[in-house]
């Protein structure tokens, strides 16, 4: 079968490997559809860990089961399954108090060194990934294109959930990428008035079609005094940076309100994760900033559900998909800005 390995920085290798042989207590899927995350680019600009002899990147996958181990209780051959990436040891701190997401021992299919990704034609799931990760199956009539995209939904509507988003606030969300926009979608879904900020031209256009009340360039000189007016002289009552660049939260806490949040959604690069704060705004004005990383498990089930109610619009937000074997063309598409959501569709749908 073919894999596509993380070689070295920006270049992914489509090799043939062995067909995997099923665990007595696991599943192996045929993977059908696996996007590109905003985390995957970062790690294909790095390039796999040192010591890592090649990695198969891809945690956003969906596919179906083509084999299942005698002591695989419950999933059977022919389930169209979704799955998430993390796994949880179910025995830290974090864990006995159901604060999965922040597992001491976190592992993550497609990123850990030994858990094989979705950039493949199959994939294998151990028990201890269907046990203490996240794989569901799929809701009648969702595409497996479309299920690939509901672990960044996963994250997003988590962190609105924290936020109690509602009718009453103003939200601005900082980057208008695949996250970007999906936070801006489900802002509006909540009630919330959304200012976007946004560099690039192309995906100023781009997340319009998700309905934001006001577009600004990011790089204006007067981008606070315009949010300022936008807001009536407050500033915004939550801030969300959706991308990885740390000027970003600077500004953040510049534009929030007093007694505002301010979430950090978008990592920052490992070699350079420094950011800088005013310490007096956060401290007189009372100002929450609040990381935002992963979810409960029990987000992907609602993500699933919503997407097969249509109740998100991610017809809008996959703007590209690619064969597995022009994985690379995919990332670069992916990384250029003039994309959205890019999956990669392995096989016939």
């Amino acid at each position: 079968m073919k894999a596509a390995f993380l070689a070295s920085s920006m270049n992914l290798e489509l090799r043939e490997v062995t067909e995997p042989d099923v665990p007595d207590d696991g599943i192996v899927v045929e993977t059908k559809a696996c996007g590109i995350c905003g985390s995957d680019l970062r790690r294909w600009k790095e390039g796999p860990p040192a010591g890592a002899k090649g990695i198969v990147p891809g945690h956003e996958a969906a596919g179906i089961v083509i084999k299942a181990g005698p002591d695989c209780d419950d999933f059977a051959v022919g389930d169209r399954v979704a799955i998430a990436p993390d796994i949880r040891c179910g025995q830290c701190y974090y864990c006995r108090r159901e604060m999965y997401n922040l597992c001491d021992h976190l592992k993550f299919v497609g990123i850990t060194p030994g858990y094989p990704g979705g950039f493949a034609e199959k994939m294998v799931l151990t028990g201890e990934v269907l046990k203490n990760g996240i794989v569901n199956k799929m809701p009648d009539g969702l595409s497996f294109t479309h299920a690939a995209v509901s672990e960044l939904c996963n994250s997003v509507l988590a962190t609105h959930e924290k936020t109690a988003t509602g009718e009453t606030d103003t939200v601005i969300v900082m980057g208008a990428g695949p996250a970007g926009c999906l936070h801006v979608a489900v802002a509006k879904s909540r009630g919330a008035r959304v200012i976007v900020l946004e560099i690039l031209e192309a995906r100023r256009k781009m997340v319009a079609k998700f309905d934001p009340d006001e577009v600004i360039d990011a790089s204006s000189p007067d981008l606070i005094a315009q949010v300022k007016k936008f807001t009536g002289g407050v500033g915004a009552d939550i801030v969300i940076c959706a991308n990885p660049v740390a000027e970003t939260h600077t500004l953040a806490v510049e534009m929030v309100r007093k007694a505002g949040k301010v979430m950090l959604f978008g990592g920052l690069p490992k070699a350079n994760p420094m950011t800088t704060l005013d310490g007096n705004l956060i401290h007189y004005g009372e100002i929450e900033v609040i990381g935002a990383f992963s979810y409960h498990p029990r987000f992907h089930k609602l993500s699933l559900n919503l997407l097969a109610d249509k109740k998100l619009p991610i017809e809008f937000l996959i703007t590209h998909t690619f064969e597995l074997d022009k994985i690379n063309e995919a990332y670069r598409t992916a990384a250029s800005g003039e994309a959205l959501k890019v999956v990669i569709e392995i096989g016939r749908q």
